[in-house]
């Protein structure tokens, strides 16, 4: 793994970003994706929704500079939530593991969740490996299986001695 950093987003990196997010393999993964990810202009509006909004804090993760996914931390229905999307060549290599740290460490807020689908055993690892527990299972539609599937809600608790 190389030096792995998290950055503001630009405007420069909204294709990469794109191309990532439509990755055939990381949309089964991830499963719970843009209803069509090939619709640029619904990416782009979505992207713009994030960049504008004063609760989301949506960054670019790197490896020695270039570019390897993003990583945000957002509020949804009054509950703080973290979601990351690594390029595939940044896959099995612990750079999620160290993204996330890096984000929680700029996010004071706990509880901190997380979703994830059952399936996904590599984003099940980094999210154990920061120190989230599951909370609870349900079933939802996954518009990237197009079919319902298991998801696992994950929790960040704040420490018990308060730090």
């Amino acid at each position: 793994m190389g030096h792995i950093e998290l950055r503001d987003i630009d405007d420069d990196d909204l294709d990469a970003v794109f191309e990532m997010m439509r990755d055939a393999e990381a949309i089964a993964l991830a499963t719970f994706t843009a209803d069509d990810p090939d619709d640029r202009a619904a990416f782009d509006s979505w992207a713009g929704r994030n960049r504008a909004a004063d609760d989301v804090l949506y960054l670019i993760v790197t490896e020695n500079g270039g570019f390897a996914g993003s990583i945000a931390a957002f509020t949804l229905d009054g509950d703080r939530e973290v979601t990351y999307w690594l390029a595939r060549h940044a896959w099995g290599r612990g750079i999620a593991t160290e993204a996330l740290r890096l984000l929680i460490s700029r996010e004071p807020e706990r509880p901190l969740f997380a979703r994830v689908a059952a399936h996904n055993a590599g984003s099940i690892a980094v999210l154990e490996k920061n120190g989230f527990t599951e909370v609870s299972r349900d079933v939802a539609f996954a518009p990237g299986l197009r079919r319902d599937t298991e998801e696992i809600v994950y929790a960040l608790l704040p420490a018990l001695d308060g730090a």
